[in-house]
């Protein structure tokens, strides 16, 4: 089967055999796609390498054969989001999320708006808030959603209460000794009204995606070592 001029990006690429590469790919209607891009490093490859960049929209065609389909043709959709030092980091961080929470072939267009919507924002917006909303709206439009609105005993969230936020079940009402990580209600209900919170909230909604995301992607993801001021 062909696919033709698929809004896509590039999440990650890697030398396969001699001439070509191996991309991982995140496409509007079809998902997360294995592609090999067969002789595009040959020197006098008919497509420009140079194209098949993280960052860069894309407009793909591909034949879809099995679990790895082979690329037919590329051209950029829009200009590459223009980002450099801290908001690298942060893309970086967003790129590996979405790898490693998403299977191949799962179509989900809503969840490739939110990555494409955080990747412009991170170019001109708070980088902290920015990655709070990409986590809340990202997990929610791939099945994960996180509880926001109330604890896990179905009572609404009290803004001067604090949470234990339990992956499997969402806020616990809070008690000394708890595992799991402390958020203040108020911080939650922040983030449910897409208000950015102060600084110490948004630190707080750090911990509580990070441990979300390791719950489900069953570990640390490599971009956290990386952050800086970014806190992905």
């Amino acid at each position: 089967m062909r696919i033709s001029q698929q809004p896509a990006l590039i999440l990650h690429s890697r030398p396969y055999r001699e001439t070509s590469l191996l991309l991982e790919v995140f496409s509007r209607e079809h998902g997360r796609i294995g592609l090999v891009a067969r002789g595009i490093r040959r020197e006098r490859s008919r497509m420009p390498r140079g194209l098949l960049q993280p960052l860069q929209p894309l407009l793909l065609d591909w034949v879809a054969r099995g679990e790895l389909g082979t690329l037919a043709g590329a051209e950029a959709a829009s200009r590459p989001f223009a980002l450099g030092g801290e908001g690298l980091l942060a893309a970086m961080y967003v790129n590996e999320l979405v790898l490693r929470l998403t299977p191949r072939g799962d179509p989900a267009p809503s969840a490739f708006d939110a990555y494409a919507t955080c990747l412009d924002r991170l170019a001109g917006e708070d980088l902290a808030w920015t990655l709070r909303r990409f986590e809340r709206d990202f997990l929610a439009e791939i099945g994960y959603a996180m509880v926001l609105a109330h604890d896990s005993d179905g009572e609404a969230i009290e803004e001067g209460s604090d949470y234990a936020y339990d992956p499997d079940a969402g806020p616990r009402p809070w008690h000394a000794g708890s595992p799991f990580v402390r958020v203040a209600g108020a911080a939650l209900l922040a983030l449910q009204a897409d208000v950015a919170p102060p600084a110490a909230g948004l630190n707080q909604l750090r911990r509580l995606a990070r441990a979300v995301i390791r719950h489900l992607a069953g570990g640390e993801l490599k971009a956290w070592a990386l952050a800086v001021r970014t806190r992905g």
